[in-house]
Parts: C-alpha cells; sequence; structure tokens
C-alpha cells in the first residue's frame, strides 16, 4: 500500500517597492550615474571637496533645528535605549560635521555630498520619500562674505546647463525681507513664512485661510497677499524692492544685500534670461537667514529642482563658535525623470569582445589592452552563435562590438563594429583605441 503525502506549498510573496521609493532597470541606472558623476565633476571643478554623513543619526542631533511640516516627515525609531532618525537633508548632518570636527578644517571650508535622503511625505509627481540630493557649501568660520551667495547662484548656472537644461530660472529672494516685513504682525514671523511658502499647492485664497486661523488681522492679511501679488518680471521687481522704504532694520538689511547680489551677478556673466528676483520665495525650513534660491524648469509642473540659501546660525545647537554658511540642493532624483535623455552612453561596456577562436588568450590580452586605455570593456564568455552574441550587445546598447577571429589574429587586425552604425572595420588596438574614444 503507497500512502501519498500532500506536501504543503507556501504562498509566494509578491515582490513590490514601498511607495515613494524608487528604483531603476539597468539602462535607467547607468543614466542616473552619469547624471550624478557629471555632477560630481563639475563640483570638483569648482573646489568643492567630498563629504560623507551618515544615514542614521540620534535623533536630538537631526530635531534640534527643524520644526514644521518638516519633523513631521522625519523617519524615526527606537533601538534600545537610543532614539535615531533618518536624514531628511544633507544641511543639518553637515552643520553637526563642522561643528564636530571645526579644528581639523581649513575654512571657508567648501564641501559636496551626494546621497539619499528620507522624507516620509505623500508621493506623487516628482516628489519620493527616498531619493537623492546632491549639496554644495561653502562654510565660514566667525564670517563669510556675500559673494559666496553669488558663487552658489553661478554654479547652480553652470550645473544645470551642463546637465542639458536650457529652459530654466534661478529665483532669488532674502529671508531678510520677508521676517522683517512680518515682525510686527502679532505672531512669529516663520509662522507666516512656512504659510507662504505653501503658495504654490494651496493659492492665495489657501494662504487667507490659513492666515485667518492664526489669527492675523484682515488689515495684516492684505498686506501680505499685496506682497505676493508682486510682479515676478525682474526689472519691475528690482525697481518695487528699491521703492519699498519699510522702517524695520532687519528689512533694510536684507534689501541691501538683494541688490548687492544682484550687482555681483553680472562679474559671474550669467544671461539675464536665466534668474530674477521673487520676492515671494520663502523656503519654509527654519535655518536660512538671508539669501534663499530656488530654480524652476519652464513648462515643467514639478517645483523647484534644487534650492538652498544663507544659513548664519545653523550650528548654534551644536557649538558656541559663530559658523556661517551658504548653499545648495539638487534633488537627483527629480531632476532625472524630468532629464531629456539624449545620452548615447546607455551601457557601463563601451566595447563588447566577442572570441570566434579558441585562443581565448588572445581575446583576454586584446581587452585588457583596452582596459589599460580606460575604455570599458567587456568579453562574451557563452558559447552562443554570433547572431545571439551581437544581440546580447544591442540589447545592452553596447556601442561596439570587436570580433577576433583566427585570421584576424594571423594579420595582428580586428573586426571593429559600430553597433549604432553598422559600419565595420579592420584595425589594430592603436587604431580601436582612437575609434572608440573618438567616433565619427
Amino acid at each position: 500500500m503507497v500512502i501519498l503525502s500532500t506536501l504543503s506549498i507556501s504562498p509566494k510573496i509578491v515582490p513590490k517597492n514601498l511607495p515613494g521609493f524608487p528604483e531603476f532597470l539597468p539602462c535607467d541606472q547607468i543614466l542616473f550615474n552619469n547624471l550624478k558623476n557629471t555632477i560630481k565633476n563639475l563640483c570638483e571643478s569648482f573646489g568643492f571637496t567630498p563629504m560623507d554623513t551618515p544615514i542614521l543619526e540620534s535623533a536630538d542631533i537631526l530635531l534640534a533645528k527643524t520644526g514644521g511640516d518638516t519633523e513631521k516627515q522625519i523617519y524615526s525609531f527606537k533601538k534600545g535605549n537610543s532614539e535615531i532618525a533618518m536624514r531628511f537633508d544633507l544641511t543639518v548632518p553637515l552643520a553637526k560635521y563642522v561643528a564636530l570636527h571645526h579644528e581639523n578644517l581649513i575654512f571657508p571650508f567648501r564641501r559636496y555630498q551626494i546621497g539619499k535622503v528620507y522624507r516620509g511625505e505623500r508621493p506623487q509627481n516628482g516628489r519620493f520619500r527616498e531619493f537623492y540630493q546632491a549639496d554644495v557649501d561653502i562654510i565660514g568660520s566667525n564670517n563669510l562674505d556675500i559673494i559666496h551667495d553669488v558663487e552658489i547662484i553661478s554654479f547652480i548656472y553652470t550645473t544645470i546647463r551642463e546637465i542639458g537644461f536650457n529652459d530654466f530660472v534661478i529665483k532669488i529672494n532674502n529671508r531678510k525681507i520677508l521676517n522683517g516685513l512680518f515682525s510686527s504682525f502679532s505672531c512669529n514671523p516663520l509662522e507666516i513664512i512656512r504659510i507662504v511658502d505653501k503658495k504654490n499647492k494651496i493659492g492665495i485664497d489657501g494662504i487667507k485661510r490659513e492666515l485667518e486661523k492664526i489669527k492675523i488681522s484682515s488689515d495684516n492679511i492684505e498686506t501680505v497677499i499685496k506682497f505676493l501679488n508682486i510682479s515676478e518680471t525682474k526689472k519691475n521687481n528690482i525697481d518695487v524692492l528699491k521703492s519699498m522704504d519699510i522702517d524695520n532694520q532687519m528689512f533694510q538689511a536684507g534689501k541691501k544685500e538683494l541688490i548687492e547680489i544682484f550687482e555681483g551677478i553680472n562679474k559671474f556673466g550669467i544671461p539675464d534670461s536665466h534668474y530674477m528676483l521673487d520676492l515671494t520665495i520663502a523656503r519654509g525650513l527654519d535655518y536660512y537667514t538671508g539669501t534663499i534660491y530656488e530654480t524652476i524648469l519652464k513648462g515643467s509642473k514639478i517645483g523647484s529642482v534644487c534650492s538652498g540659501g544663507r544659513y548664519d546660525n545653523l550650528s548654534e545647537f551644536y557649538t558656541n563658535k559663530k559658523i556661517q554658511g551658504v548653499g545648495v540642493s539638487f534633488g537627483l532624483t527629480r531632476l532625472f525623470y524630468q532629464m531629456n535623455v539624449r545620452s548615447t552612453k546607455k551601457s557601463v561596456s563601451d566595447v563588447l569582445v566577442i572570441p570566434f577562436t579558441k585562443k581565448l588568450n588572445i581575446c583576454i590580452q586584446a581587452a585588457s589592452f583596452l582596459r589599460r586605455h580606460s575604455i570599458n570593456t567587456e568579453i562574451f564568455l557563452e558559447e552562443k552563435k554570433m547572431k545571439n552574441k551581437l544581440d546580447y550587445a544591442n540589447k545592452l546598447k553596447i556601442p561596439f562590438a570587436l570580433i577576433i577571429g583566427d585570421d584576424e589574429i594571423t594579420s595582428g587586425k580586428y573586426s571593429l563594429k559600430n553597433l549604432y552604425t553598422s559600419e565595420q572595420k579592420l584595425l589594430t588596438l592603436d587604431e580601436i583605441v582612437c575609434e572608440v574614444k573618438n567616433p565619427v
């Protein structure tokens, strides 16, 4: 008698990503890495030095100077007796880093960092919960001249142009303008700034409702609305700014700084079409104290792709030293989804070596020669038909196939096929290096 046992089969877990946590297929990952490398190279061309900070920090470090909606978005958890949080930007960890290593840094300290940050906000077009930021900052000890604020604008302009966008504008304001204007109201100016910062999300009517909720008088609400309705035409804004004679020391300081900024921009040769004064920019984060920036891609509906500004008191919770800084953050994941992908480099490999001979050592030597000349080279080691080998290269968007057979080995010249144009040439290895690096 045969007894059949029924084996229980566990149901498979459906593979999925958490909402707002993107991942790329290889072809997109290659392009994204090209974007990261382009920005990395630009940072170093401006003299910014690389640094890195942990993704996880003590919660008291990250929560020291946040507040508002930002604090609600921070991912945090408890491990043993430790309260731990995940970084929501790269600026607050920078403040901790400078306070911790102050004695070992050379000022002005110019740094860049590219890394992932985490925010528990609702995922939507262009907004994610896990995403890459690229930050560039200039930190001064005791003081930092305002010309550095202008240099950051120059860096923004150069970077956005270099990664392939031509139709964009850098909007510039100063938090002292806003703080000074709202200082006579019956509440903390920061509360109004946070509401004003939501202008693009909730509109003018939404701002009125939010201001009523915090008991702002109707006259003051009208002042805010009138201010927000100022034309965004650069020339008119400059004229309006110069004509504003508000009797407030902070307002006048912000006005003076903005005028200096626009005078300095001319020295860096940035075209008028790519920057403007926008007195309605607020930047809701607590730590901004002076110049603030937002960069908008014209025709895009995703908001700012890079933003930042001046912060003069960011390290006050970690040190008594006077540390001033100015910087900008690029939302790389957001930028990537907006890129007009025109890059021809869609593969890690530049060349696929296809052996058509039993003398595999010759193929390996050829691949090693190309690699020594900074050409990324892969060898196809599977036993397949030639058609299958070329299909593999085409599917991976590898631009060149190097075909090595017994006849080629005898002649000392190998068949290099351009897989974009289908042109094939017999070349020496030295000639192949020139052809791959300088395709027609």
